[in-house]
């Protein structure tokens, strides 16, 4: 792998949100509680190769959701804090493309691979790894910077959080992204 500042690249920050420490909302548990920290160290690697860098938020349509744009949840966590020089675009849906001017902007810079880390893996991590990766993006998910919560199945069967992540990130792996771990994209790109 080429290092970061010869590669065109952008690293895309997905919903990494403080409403969803309101684990409660989401399913009660969650898995990698290490994927903000992780996220900051990516995040940081890009600062200082001065890439280019797109935070995500989510604006959620249900007013009961700790997410809906009023509430204190709808704010970015601190790991990741967004910089004055770093867009941050809202969605609605679990896209980070629709309703956003994102592909756009990574047309317009030439991007051609981008860096997925954020919340949730199953949820808004899945569906714009997969359209990004449709659009003719190289995409790279840096597994341990993702996390996912538990779920009901339709049985009302209960399924671990470390199980739909790692059912996720399976679904992704290969066909729509490379997967790595950040340790091993830092060491890899730096």
């Amino acid at each position: 792998m080429l290092p970061l500042e010869e590669q065109k690249i952008a690293l895309i920050l997905i919903d990494i949100q403080k409403g969803l420490d309101e684990w409660d909302f989401y399913g009660g548990n969650r898995n990698n509680l290490s994927a903000e920290v992780n996220a900051g160290m990516i995040l940081a690697a890009f600062r200082k190769n001065q890439l280019p860098v797109f935070h995500i938020q989510h604006s959620s349509i249900n007013e009961k959701s700790p997410l809906f744009a009023t509430k204190p949840g709808f704010l970015i966590k601190n790991e990741v804090k967004p910089l004055e020089n770093e867009p941050v675009f809202v969605k609605s849906v679990n896209s980070a493309f629709i309703g956003t001017p994102l592909e756009n902007e990574l047309k317009k810079r030439g991007i051609q691979t981008i860096v997925i880390v954020g919340l949730t893996t199953n949820h808004c991590i899945s569906t714009s790894v997969r359209m990004g990766a449709n659009l003719g993006f190289n995409i790279i998910l840096v597994e341990d910077a993702c996390a996912a919560f538990d779920m009901v199945g339709v049985n009302n069967q209960k399924f671990d959080a470390e199980l739909m992540h790692q059912t996720a990130l399976a679904s992704l792996k290969d066909e729509f992204a490379s997967v790595v771990t950040s340790k091993k994209f830092l060491d890899n790109s730096l």
